[in-house]
């Protein structure tokens, strides 16, 4: 049930929505916003939805931007395709740099945590475009990089 009113905890939802750095917030967000018609909420879901780099993000603000009968400018705002390729642009050289700057011997948990830690919007949008398949494309790209 739809409810017309901006939500108590409305700052908390912006700034879930905002987190760059988290893309559960962000998913947890456009969870609440969608039972709630109001400016607020529909500003938030459709920028979400036209901008959010994480596709599962992306489409739950867009269904909820739907279900809201949201238009940008008149018209009825589309959900563009999943990104193919690169997510990120220059991605391996960026990896490359986290792995130059790790001691010798260091594990994939090392490697993956400075990522984490270095670039944490890139490893974000990869973390959440990826599904169960993270670790499994970080360990892959890791392998391929040029040797020290």
């Amino acid at each position: 049930m739809m409810i017309n009113a901006i939500p108590k905890n409305i700052d908390e939802l912006k700034k879930k929505s905002n987190n760059k750095h988290n893309w559960h917030d962000r998913l947890e967000s456009v969870e609440t916003l969608k039972n709630y018609d109001c400016i607020q909420s529909r500003d938030i879901l459709t920028r979400l939805a036209l901008h959010d780099p994480v596709f599962k993000v992306k489409e739950k603000a867009f269904r909820a931007a739907q279900a809201l009968g949201v238009s940008k400018n008149g018209k009825p705002i589309y959900l563009s395709k999943r990104k193919k390729g690169s997510l990120v642009k220059g991605i391996n050289k960026k990896l490359e740099k986290v792995r130059n700057s790790l001691p010798e011997l260091y594990s994939f948990d090392d490697f993956k945590n400075k990522f984490k830690e270095t670039y944490p919007e890139d490893y974000d949008i990869y973390d959440g475009n990826m599904d169960n398949k993270f670790d499994k494309w970080l360990s892959n790209v890791l392998n391929s990089l040029p040797k020290k």
